[in-house]
């Protein structure tokens, strides 16, 4: 009988030495609960107010002087080093063939090195925007405290 309850007592406490072990090890280092709790970095990229969206015609016209807005995670803006423009113009066509109406895409685009459009793309846009076209701001750099450079999300602008 003592030997039962000796053999009891050992096994208690190794599987009581055992658990306070696993308790020891499930505690996270300082430092991995410091870079858990950090947020990662994000951008919103906007031009003047505008997400990327469907917007009228009217708008377009009095923002395209703006600049494009880039913001981090914590709402500061971040300036806008550079990025591409594509202007994809619908222009309708008759097909020799079938004599029916049909559309094509006509793409043109520029690289820009600030954070807005040149006089001349304004004023060419001023000319021939129309419902349905569509513009493209792609390969958006910005530059950001400790001399880092990142690629933000592109817009998609719809004409209607």
């Amino acid at each position: 009988m003592t030997r039962k309850c000796l053999y009891l007592v050992c096994l208690l406490g190794c599987t009581s030495a055992a658990l306070a072990q696993n308790k020891a090890v499930k505690k996270p280092a300082p430092a991995k609960q410091a870079a858990e709790q950090k947020k990662p970095l994000r951008f919103t990229t906007s031009w003047h107010i505008f997400l990327s969206d469907s917007i009228p015609r009217p708008e377009i016209l009095k923002i395209l002087d703006s600049a494009l807005v880039v913001r981090d995670s914590n709402k500061n803006r971040v300036p806008v080093v550079s990025f591409d423009f594509t202007y994809e113009k619908l222009e309708p066509y008759i097909n020799d063939t079938t004599r029916e109406v049909q559309i094509a895409r006509d793409l043109t685009g520029d690289s820009f090195r600030s954070d807005r459009l040149s006089a001349a793309w304004v004023n060419r846009l001023k000319e021939d925007l129309a419902k349905g076209d569509v513009l493209f701001f792609n390969n958006i750099v910005v530059s950001y405290p400790g001399n880092k450079f990142y690629r933000v999300a592109e817009l998609k602008i719809i004409i209607r």
